[in-house]
């Protein structure tokens, strides 16, 4: 993997625009026309800015505005910066304004990418109203608010004045004849000189820009060099920004994230793997076959893939891929220029192999990606120290407030643009992450630009978002299908692919990896919308605040969680155990309404509708197809790590749940329980604080074993204070062996390679086993199954009278001893799936007897 990794370094080393290695000169002369200005650059807002004719337009007249150039910043060293460029008023505007540079651009955290959207700097413009503006105050200039019309070359010097500072010359020249119009000088301290460098337009005093109003310009020519600049090819980012994938059954899918291009540049990806593995690998008919050689390998193309015109997306759906062994790929975009040169962007990555025979399969939960710390490098670095096997993403991969400048809601292409700068941030926190393990990675409301959502199928929003508590997407399909293609379009083959309502996409399924059988829900998706149904009480449709209030009224008839669609795969899931030892449920968010203190202040909700422990008819409908299948819940949403046993009729009669913590919590939340005095009963062994049986807000029985509220203080420095409010990740890991599970809960700030107990949330980790998923006491039991010719086989219990399975379950050994829940007559049948064959046996007319002890055995042969 590393050589693949230096080969990529290397090869945008030599595409990169920088002539020398402190030297940059634009080229975008030689580029096509597109949204996207290329992968030096970072506009902010990526959907206010262009490149057409040979330069870039900033097309949108409002405030704080800004490109930034990601391959070269000012450095510690003391040195000097020369930087230029050609500026000038959009034809036919009238706004007040300014543009130039801003330098030194920095922010908290210090890194380059986190000072994209949270930096300030040092501003040298000119304005529209004739003067040259600096740190040190305003010069008036005769004539330069009539040169802009035409363009005018700011050129910028800066050098060191003494020991500890420098001094900065702003000149503004006419553009024609070269003849300076006017300078103004200002003096920096050196600390101000180090950072990002960026073109700005309208620079705002407010930091992160809203859409105010100001003067449009285009920008030619941007030239850079001197002494302080540091020179990093490495850090270009696209057109390939970054890839994730899937293994099921042996068919790999991968989706390669793309820019907004141009109608004039390539519009298609091919994807690469060694020539000797592409051997085995059905081709895509069309695709040039030629080997190429690069890094020592001799790599062929597989498959092509045309990118989608609204999500940039290309993905890939590859057969009969060899999933015992870890294959490299590369992902190889080729480029145009309008000189007819091909620059070829490779993004490198390695498709592990399936760990069928791998003991403990390891998952990694995320959910809640506040940009906060973008780029997340504490965390993504203790992540790559755990090694995870999967990657699970339960939603709010972004929030509406990602990288500033708000959100666009129509038109719908330009609001997709609008979108891809937000998801961008988080592919580009985690991509190195992404692209060598397994992703699951569910969209949740803010991903669609919804506080809350409740989908109804995929019902439009009638009243648009104001009303969306009454159920449904505010956005249009063609927003909502490009918002799944870059977060679930990599998924295993569905379940159903039969879209939703306005022709929405579905993303629920499974995937087998490494003998672990994940269920993949989009459990908000389907869901029915409080607002005109239960709601009567004054407020928020969503907020029961009485907590004297008959919330069992809220469960009426019709109402929906799930759906009968999801149902029908659950039930069949759960069923299905081939090729697998292990099941885990994925899904938004968890089955109960854990969290009863909200925001800031802490404000006490007694029960909240947006939580998955409403409707309770629907929530329990759920939680028995996945017992029936002793499977394991894996969520996120809460903003609140939780360990909850969920109970139906009794407490912890149902499965298990883990809520992971948000990755960088904006709106904590709490459950505390024992500050209102509510009844427990059961408290754990740990003896924690607000664990135990209680029933929630909406009276569904939960068993707390664990919880993460936020501290009652929270510090000021960035990282403390997300650690303060609960930030985090959560591992899984699946003991196939023992059938184990075990749960780990990670704050914010530690050292995964030298963890300590108290790195973790009171309560993990904390382990249980796969039939613990199952609590119901058995009320009766069927003679002992003893099983010869098979090891560990599936073993399935019907009810006779009804029908209905009672559960399914791959056993630990030859013996198992199943329990039922009324007497009556059964039929057991059991499989043996070891190697290519499936043989099944059944037995029918089984009597239960009430004896847990009872000698009767039942023998099953595949001899």
């Amino acid at each position: 993997m590393v050589r693949h990794v230096v080969f990529w370094m290397l090869l945008s080393a030599v595409c990169c625009s920088a002539a020398v290695a402190d030297e940059f000169r634009s080229r975008w002369d030689d580029q096509y026309d597109r949204i996207w200005l290329g992968p030096e650059y970072w506009a902010n807002p990526m959907e206010d800015w262009r490149l057409e004719d040979g330069r870039i337009e900033c097309t949108r007249p409002a405030a704080g505005r800004s490109v930034h150039l990601l391959t070269h910043q000012l450095g510690q060293q003391q040195g000097d910066l020369e930087t230029s460029v050609l500026v000038g008023r959009m034809d036919g505007d009238d706004e007040r304004g300014a543009a130039g540079f801003e330098i030194g651009i920095r922010s908290e955290l210090g890194d380059y990418r986190s000072s994209l959207i949270r930096g300030r700097g040092q501003v040298f413009v000119v304005t529209t109203d004739g003067a040259l503006q600096t740190p040190a105050g305003r010069t008036e200039v005769d004539g330069l608010a009539d040169a802009l019309t035409d363009g005018v070359l700011l050129r910028l010097s800066v050098s060191p004045d003494g020991a500890d500072g420098y001094v900065a010359t702003l000149v503004a020249e006419d553009s024609a004849t070269g003849e300076s119009l006017g300078r103004a000088t200002a003096k920096l301290e050196a600390a101000a000189l180090v950072g990002n460098i960026a073109l700005a337009c309208n620079p705002s005093a407010r930091g992160r820009a809203g859409r105010g109003r100001g003067a449009r310009f285009w920008f030619d020519d941007w030239n850079l060099s001197g002494s302080k600049v540091v020179a990093r090819p490495e850090q270009r980012f696209g057109p390939i920004l970054y890839a994730m994938h899937t293994l099921s059954r042996g068919v790999m899918k991968m989706t390669a994230q793309m820019p907004p291009l141009g109608t004039g540049d390539s519009q298609a990806v091919v994807l690469e793997v060694p020539a000797s593995v592409a051997k085995t690998i059905l081709r895509v008919p069309g695709v040039d076959a030629t080997v190429t050689e690069a890094d020592g390998q001799r790599w062929a193309p597989i498959a092509r893939s045309t990118i989608d015109p609204y999500s940039r997306t290309a993905h890939f759906r590859i057969p009969d891929w060899p999933d015992t062994q870890d294959v490299p790929y590369r992902l190889v975009y080729r480029g145009r220029m309008k000189s007819g040169e091909s620059e070829p962007d490779v993004y490198p990555g390695m498709v592990r192999r399936d760990p069928v025979d791998k003991r403990v399969i390891t998952v990694a939960g995320f959910t809640g990606h506040k940009d906060t710390a973008f780029p997340n490098e504490l965390l993504v670095s203790n992540v790559l120290k755990h090694n995870p096997d999967v990657l699970l993403f339960t939603g709010d991969q972004i929030y509406e407030d990602a990288g500033g400048f708000g959100i666009i809601r129509e038109p719908a292409e330009v609001a997709v643009v609008n979108y891809l700068r937000k998801i961008y941030l988080w592919g580009w926190s985690f991509r190195d992450v992404l692209r060598d393990r397994p992703s699951i990675v569910l969209p949740d409301d803010h991903d669609v630009y919804q506080g809350n959502i409740w989908g109804e199928g995929g019902l439009p929003v009638p009243g648009g978002v104001r009303d969306h508590d009454r159920g449904g997407f505010v956005e249009p399909p063609e927003f909502v299908n490009a918002v799944f293609r870059t977060q679930a379009g990599h998924h295993p083959d569905l379940f159903d692919p039969t879209p939703m309502l306005q022709g929405i996409d579905v993303f629920y399924g499974d995937m087998l990896y490494g003998r672990i059988s994940f269920a993949i829900l989009e459990d908000r998706y389907f869901k029915s919308g409080p607002a005109g149904k239960v709601n009567s009480w004054p407020g928020r449709a969503d907020h029961v605040r009485d907590a004297e209030f008959d919330t069992s009224t809220l469960d009426k008839e019709g109402l929906v969680l799930l759906g009968e669609r999801q149902l029908e795969f659950l039930d069949a899931w759960a069923a299905d155990w081939i090729g697998a030892d292990m099941k885990c449920v994925c899904s938004q968010t968890i089955f109960s309404n854990l969290a009863n203190y909200h925001g800031p202040k802490q404000e006490f909700i007694f029960a909240d509708l947006d939580s998955n422990g409403w409707p309770q008819g629907g929530r329990n409908r759920a939680l028995e197809a996945m017992r029936r299948g002793f499977a394991f819940h894996y969520a996120g949403d809460q903003h609140l790590a939780s360990i909850v046993q969920n109970g139906i009729d009794e407490w912890r009669d149902a499965g298990w749940s883990f809520c992971v913590p948000s990755t960088a919590a904006g709106y904590p939340r709490s459950w505390r329980p024992d500050a209102e005095g509510r009844p427990v009963r059961n408290r754990p062994e740990a003896g924690l604080p607000n664990t135990g049986d209680y029933r929630d807000g909406l009276g569904n029985l939960v068993s707390v074993y664990a919880v993460g509220n936020p501290a009652e203080m929270n510090r000021k420095p960035v990282l403390e204070l997300l650690h303060d409010k609960a930030s985090g990740y959560g591992l899984v890991h699946f003991d196939k062996q023992q059938r184990t599970i075990t749960m780990e809960c990670f704050r914010l700030l530690f050292d995964a390679a030298n963890a300590r107990p108290e790195d973790q949330f009171p309560g993990w980790p904390r382990t249980i086993h796969m039939y613990d998923n199952y609590g119901r006491n058995a009320v009766a039991w069927l003679p002992t199954i003893e099983v010869s010719g098979a090891q560990n086989p599936i073993v399935q219990v019907v009810e006779e009278s009804t029908g209905d399975v009672v559960y399914t379950v791959r056993i630990q050994g030859t013996r198992f001893r199943p329990k039922v829940f009324a007497d009556g007559t059964y039929t057991v049948r059991v499989w043996h799936d070891a190697g290519e064959s499936v043989q099944a046996k059944s037995r029918e007319g089984i009597r239960s007897v009430g004896d847990a002890e009872s000698e009767a055995t039942l023998e099953v042969s595949f001899n």
